[in-house]
């Protein structure tokens, strides 16, 4: 598996668990406002898997879980191959993804491979598209089949949305709640320019009331609704 980087300890990524984040490399989005983009773009340069492997060897004791994350970890063909191995060690896996790879997913949740998902929704339908950066229509079938496996799937989840001035708006928003109808967890975030970003031109955050005045507009969809990002 194509891995570019390793945060070797993160206390917020995997709810519940002292954890460590491996990021794969490359996506299929281009994401405007992602802070990824030597990632995505695939200019980060591969680490070695079994360095990843002595470390989590030597950490066993000391951490409960691991978090994959991109890019888009399911454009890995053997990440099923990784995160058997991950398990071997007595690892809880949690796996970042933007639901555009459906069949993959629910080959890793089958098998019991994924303890935590956290699924990325971009926007409503109807910018859901441009939000990603992306033309091809078929990647939105896709993401609202991920949705429903995911909800569907007995695995603890979350559903999360960052929330970019130029981007989104009120309207977008409830479209992308109603995909959702019904979620146990959704996270609203607030947007950073972090200087990397794939294309920032134009974008900002929404103020903290602003986006809680999002949050109460998703509650009724929603079991469960919080804002990240804000202090």
């Amino acid at each position: 598996m194509i891995v570019s980087g390793l945060q070797k300890l993160t206390l917020l990524d995997f709810p519940g668990k002292t954890a460590c984040i491996i990021f794969t490399r490359d996506c299929n989005f281009r994401c405007p406002f992602c802070h990824n983009a030597d990632l995505v773009i695939g200019d980060a340069a591969p680490l070695d898997n079994e360095e990843i492997f002595a470390y989590l060897d030597k950490r066993k004791k000391l951490l409960d879980g691991v978090v994959i994350t991109g890019g888009e970890p399911l454009m890995q063909k053997d990440i099923a191959d990784f995160i058997r191995r991950v398990k071997s060690y007595g690892y809880a896996v949690k796996l970042d993804t933007n639901g555009t790879y459906p069949d993959r997913l629910k080959a890793l949740l089958d098998e019991g491979l994924v303890d935590y998902v956290a699924m990325d929704i971009k926007n409503g339908e109807e910018s859901y598209l441009e939000t990603a950066g992306v033309a091809n229509e078929a990647l939105l079938s896709r993401v609202k089949e991920s949705i429903a496996l995911i909800m569907a799937s007995g695995v603890s989840y979350e559903f999360r949305t960052t929330v970019v001035k130029g981007l989104h708006t009120k309207e977008s928003l409830l479209s992308a709640f109603a995909m959702i109808k019904g979620a146990e967890r959704y996270f609203l975030q607030g947007f950073v320019d972090s200087g990397a970003l794939i294309e920032g031109q134009g974008l900002s955050a929404f103020s903290k009331a602003e986006m809680q005045e999002f949050v109460s507009l998703a509650a009724p969809f929603v079991k469960s609704v919080a804002l990240r990002g804000y202090d």
